[in-house]
């Protein structure tokens, strides 16, 4: 027997109440995101991109360290094969964020709606989906994503006009916002782990001395990072794996 298909439409008060759900607790999440993405946009307009472009990438890629990546390749002049695999390897925890959060969907909603609901998954948006209790209503990570999404977006554009309207010296300032970013994620998480710890030591290492080794070298910037991003990661993994049971514990 076919399974029915489950309908999902703003008609119905229970959907309307989901989205607007999803919609409130998607405004905290907008306003960080409003502001990570700003410094997002003055590292796109170093590399050349227009307001809109700037909006357009955003609106394409909600993922802070897959924009950052794909920024880094374009201005290394990487190819579009490259590109496509180090921005895979960044996103890939999506993936499985996706498939956690399609098992919390009623059983027969649809394939379209699962599809749309993992294009917009993020880290702080699985949190809050993945917490809703009982069945996941798409309508809610609709209400989310659409305040999410708006505010990334915007926020990467107000990042690329300040960017060429401010002066040099203060876009080079607003520039280091988006690298202090990045160790507001990896220090906690160093702080509470000496293998994690050690190992962001040895890929800031390799990814130095990679430009020197002969055979590295000679490769593209971004073949060289796609490559140590899969030996240390696939290394890490085989050598310290985790214990999911003591980490629940």
């Amino acid at each position: 027997m076919k399974k029915n298909k489950v309908r999902y439409s703003l008609k119905s008060a229970e959907n309307r109440a989901a989205l607007f759900n999803g919609m409130k607790d998607g405004i905290p999440i907008g306003l960080g995101y409003l502001a990570v993405s700003f410094s997002l946009g003055i590292a796109a307009r170093n590399i050349g991109l227009t307001p809109f472009q700037g909006f357009l990438v955003s609106a394409l890629c909600s993922a802070s360290a897959g924009e950052y990546v794909g920024f880094t390749m374009i201005a290394a002049s990487a190819s579009y094969l490259e590109m496509a695999i180090a921005t895979f390897v960044t996103n890939v925890r999506y993936l499985l964020m996706s498939c956690a959060l399609s098992q919390k969907f009623q059983p027969g909603t649809s394939l379209l709606h699962r599809l749309c609901v993992a294009f917009h998954v993020t880290d702080e948006l699985f949190g809050i989906a993945i917490a809703r209790p009982g069945y996941l209503n798409p309508c809610y990570s609709y209400g989310a994503a659409v305040v999410a999404a708006l505010c990334w977006s915007f926020g990467t554009m107000f990042g690329v006009i300040a960017g060429n309207l401010l002066p040099a010296r203060l876009v080079s300032a607003f520039g280091v916002a988006l690298y202090g970013m990045f160790l507001a994620v990896i220090v906690p998480q160093a702080k509470k782990d000496k293998v994690v710890a050690g190992l962001i030591v040895i890929c800031f290492a390799a990814s130095y001395f990679a430009a020197y080794i002969p055979g590295l070298s000679g490769l593209a910037e971004g073949t060289r990072n796609i490559i140590l991003t899969v030996v240390i990661s696939a290394a890490a993994a085989f050598l310290f794996p985790k214990n999911m049971e003591e980490e629940g514990a």
